[in-house]
């Protein structure tokens, strides 16, 4: 388990750069807590008229990037939270592999996604709500975990799962109503 010391609101990055994320004095980070931090992401992207699912990538040193959905805005259907977290990640460690990571989103990412996990190495997903629709950690497909590709991941769905799928539920609920 990670302890942030801070004191003040600021997450160190790996390469040196700094985000305002909620970092109390002192934390012990866990899986909860960064899923919190992928629900703020999430909200964000809620609040620009985006599907709200939001990611956060956590590497040994801590902190190294966070997004949430942005296809509409970007005129881009990879930029899902996961893909440009993965992005915002790799140029700031100038590596397109991330090994000894953890992704945590807020909604079981699609294949597309899957796909992006495994060729970008990462260790460990943690996601909230299960996608049984499209979902391809566990709901509708296993990859990362199949033993089929030349990389696994280990993966822990349901973390906030409540409060991720409650997210979601209202978004499309005010969408349908508007």
């Amino acid at each position: 388990m990670q302890t942030k010391n801070r004191s003040d609101n600021i997450v160190e990055r790996a390469d040196g750069a700094s985000d305002d994320i909620n970092v109390a004095q002192p934390v012990a980070v866990t899986d909860e807590f960064w899923m919190e931090q992928a629900l703020a992401q999430a909200m964000d992207a809620a609040k620009m008229g985006e599907v709200p699912v939001g990611a956060v990538l956590v590497g040994e040193e801590g902190f190294l990037a966070a997004a949430g959905n942005s296809p509409i805005r970007l005129n881009d259907p990879t930029a899902h939270a996961e893909i440009l977290t993965l992005r915002q990640a790799s140029e700031a460690l100038k590596n397109y592999r991330l090994p000894n990571t953890t992704l945590y989103v807020t909604l079981e990412p699609c294949i597309m996604c899957m796909g992006a996990l495994i060729q970008a190495r990462i260790g460990r997903l943690v996601y909230g709500a299960t996608d049984p629709k499209t979902g391809a950690a566990a709901s509708v497909y296993t990859i990362g975990r199949d033993g089929r590709l030349n990389h696994d991941i280990e993966i822990c769905g349901g973390i906030l799962a409540d409060r991720c799928g409650d997210l979601l539920r209202a978004f499309f609920k005010t969408r349908r109503a508007g």
